[in-house]
């Protein structure tokens, strides 16, 4: 057994769970939710368009409620919880900053593929001059060596961010690979886990004994593609372990089932598409244009991911696929 030690625990099923129901979440399914796990101790509930802030589109999927009005609701429906968001350079603008922290959010997560933490310096330094919370997150992050995620990781720090958050967006991770996690700065760090291989709790759980601070998760693993680190599952095998997270595991146990209930279809599951995509370590919230495309061609949908692994294709360069389909079919690639 470990000496006690305090974790965190980060809860974006309001935001990546969004990618489950295409952004359709209504204002009584926030509100219900956000209650639950307030209600169950969770500190941190990240809310907003599953794309992150200023996302919703016809691009990317318009969202039933706009931002204003999600972040609204949550507040409303946290009285101990922090209430956080998450946006990437390029989606939101400065002045979504300034509604988000208007509409009462404490925390604001500035995103960027794990090479590129340079686009985050403006918006990470308004979001400290508006008074919340500014943190850092590395997308995809196996793409980078540890060394470029320490450099990455300093850049952030120095615009100003008081956490850095390490995504492994594509749960393309094995608990070995997480042994030297928190060696790039000296702010806290945190894991954010995909489940494409079923390690996303054991990796969290390797994250917080390599140092981290905070760790993400969705009840049931609502979440992108496969979903996410499992909430109710993280936090009472954390309690095993001897970790404490301030949570009450059976209000929050029944917070799950209200999710399962309320918000979601149906609980993930890691299908054949979801595995090679995490072995490719390609995101597999792209399941959909894969599947459209492979069909299109004539092409196996594995053998299109793992062409896509190996041209490194990442979220948002979807305008690549039916190419890489192509070329498989011309190579003769069918099915």
């Amino acid at each position: 057994m470990i000496a006690q030690t305090t974790v965190t625990v980060h809860d974006p099923t309001l935001r990546d769970g969004q990618h489950a129901v295409r952004h359709q979440l209504d204002a009584g399914q926030i509100h219900t939710y956000a209650a639950a796990v307030d209600a169950a101790g969770v500190p941190v509930v990240e809310v907003g368009h599953g794309n992150r802030l200023g996302a919703s589109s016809l691009q990317v999927g318009r969202s039933r409620l706009s931002d204003d009005e999600m972040l609204a609701t949550a507040r409303e429906a946290l009285t101990h919880s922090r209430l956080a968001t998450l946006m990437l350079p390029g989606w939101a603008t400065t002045a979504d900053l300034r509604n988000a922290v208007r509409h009462g959010v404490d925390v604001v997560r500035v995103a960027a593929h794990c090479t590129e933490a340079s686009v985050t310096e403006r918006h990470l330094g308004v979001i400290r001059e508006l008074g919340a919370e500014a943190q850092g997150v590395l997308l995809m992050s196996h793409m980078a060596s540890p060394g470029e995620l320490a450099e990455e990781s300093a850049l952030m720090v120095g615009y100003g961010a008081l956490a850095v958050c390490i995504f492994d967006s594509a749960g393309h991770y094995l608990p070995g690979d997480l042994t030297a996690f928190t060696a790039p700065v000296d702010v806290p760090v945190a894991f954010h886990g995909h489940n494409n291989l079923g390690m996303a709790v054991a990796n969290s759980v390797a994250a917080v004994e390599a140092g981290a601070h905070t760790i993400d998760a969705c009840a049931r693993g609502c979440g992108a593609g496969v979903g996410n680190t499992q909430l109710e599952v993280l936090v009472a095998v954390l309690e095993r372990y001897g970790y404490r997270t301030g949570i009450d595991l059976r209000r929050l146990a029944d917070a799950a089932d209200l999710a399962e209930r309320t918000l979601m279809p149906s609980p993930p599951t890691i299908d054949s598409t979801s595995l090679v995509s995490g072995l490719t370590g390609v995101f597999s919230g792209i399941k959909r244009p894969v599947l459209a495309a492979a069909e299109s061609q004539g092409v196996h949908p594995w053998d299109l991911f793992v062409e896509l692994g190996q041209r490194r294709v990442i979220a948002g360069q979807e305008d690549l696929i039916p190419d890489a389909a192509r070329n498989l079919a011309v190579q003769g690639g069918g099915r």
